[in-house]
């Protein structure tokens, strides 16, 4: 399939939410995408769950979580969708675990955390869930690797991180399973692990350049690691900046690449969505050196070594939730200035998505 070119991206707004939304969570079943969660105008976790119809170009309430949750850790698994911690109406960290079923239309409790955690970064592996560090109710990071098996509803702890650490982002390489970055309270972490889930140990790899926060991260089809952007905390008397970097990890090589190998982004930019495309890196919104959040988007082209522009977002937002599926990159909710009930979509095709 040729890389499309700039000119072929197209954005077209569709049905916006019922009302303004961040920090929810998307996820996929059998094509459709569902939202959970998330925080409204007031700040206030909600048990919502909704689907979003690209028939009529609705959205369609389904039952609600058990328990109001943002920022929620959420895995599919067939036609389960399992929910795990995030942040409850009291603004701590949860225990709770909960699993909707798709054909059933139904909840059901699940054996809870051993301890209420945020930020757990969450991946499958052969029907089991492997569930990444986590902040606790004392606000300190946690380095435990959990593993949940759907079939015996039990939560089992695997050999514990290196680095303790929450937010962090956690991809699964054939039998490896990756964690980059995250956080410790609000400090970043440049740290990168690997645990070989056969040899069921783990092991340190060469730090991320960058110590930034609210950076893109991206697997490409090579299997290489792309951070991209991101806010560098400034110390003593430098304020913070935001930044273009693109920092790239072969995994095969286990190297960071020179810089001189790697392309540096058109615009500075933080707490963006990020995203492959039909084999192009996607970066869209987000916060930079203006006083509200962005609404350009760039893309990579691998044959030309370069970034190029896109067509704008119609509704500029920062914060936003975003999920490719079958080739279109959808964007929903966000933050510009307050939450935003924006959803909107990215495609390759010259006909109307709907």
């Amino acid at each position: 399939m040729a890389v499309p070119s700039a000119h072929e991206f197209h954005w077209q707004s569709l049905a916006r939410l019922p009302n303004g939304r961040v920090y929810h969570t998307l996820t996929e079943v059998g094509g459709q995408m569902y939202m959970l969660g998330g925080c409204d105008a007031s700040g206030r976790p909600c048990p919502n769950l909704e689907v979003y119809s690209p028939e009529g170009d609705r959205w369609i309430s389904l039952p609600s979580m058990p328990t109001a949750r943002a920022g929620a850790a959420v895995a599919a698994l067939g036609k389960q969708i399992l929910v795990v911690g995030g942040v409850g109406e009291d603004q701590g960290p949860l225990k709770m675990v909960e699993i909707y079923n798709t054909e059933e239309g139904k909840w059901r409790k699940r054996s809870s955390l051993r301890e209420a955690l945020m930020g757990v970064s969450i991946t499958m592996k052969d029907g089991r869930a492997l569930a990444v560090g986590g902040m606790g109710a004392d606000l300190l990071s946690r380095n435990i690797l959990q593993q949940y098996d759907f079939r015996k509803d039990v939560w089992a702890l695997l050999p514990p991180m290196p680095t303790p650490r929450y937010d962090a982002n956690a991809h699964l390489l054939d039998n490896k399973l990756y964690v980059a970055g995250g956080r410790q309270c609000k400090r970043p972490v440049k740290a990168l692990e690997m645990y070989d889930t056969d040899s069921r140990s783990w092991t340190t790899l060469p730090m991320l350049s960058c110590k930034c926060s609210y950076a893109g991260a991206i697997w490409d089809a090579a299997g290489r690691l792309c951070l991209l952007g991101g806010l560098r905390q400034g110390g003593g008397h430098q304020s913070s900046k935001f930044t273009r970097n693109v920092s790239v990890f072969d995994t095969h090589r286990g190297v960071w690449l020179k810089s001189d190998e790697t392309v540096a982004l058109k615009t500075k930019r933080a707490d963006f969505v990020a995203a492959v495309l039909r084999d192009r890196m996607v970066v869209a919104g987000g916060l930079g050196h203006e006083p509200s959040a962005l609404d350009t988007v760039e893309a990579f082209h691998p044959q030309k070594k370069k970034w190029e522009r896109l067509p704008p977002m119609a509704f500029p937002r920062c914060t936003a939730s975003s999920i490719v599926i079958r080739d279109r990159l959808l964007v929903v909710g966000g933050v510009n200035q307050v939450p935003s009930p924006a959803h909107e979509i990215l495609y390759v095709k010259e006909e109307e998505y709907l």
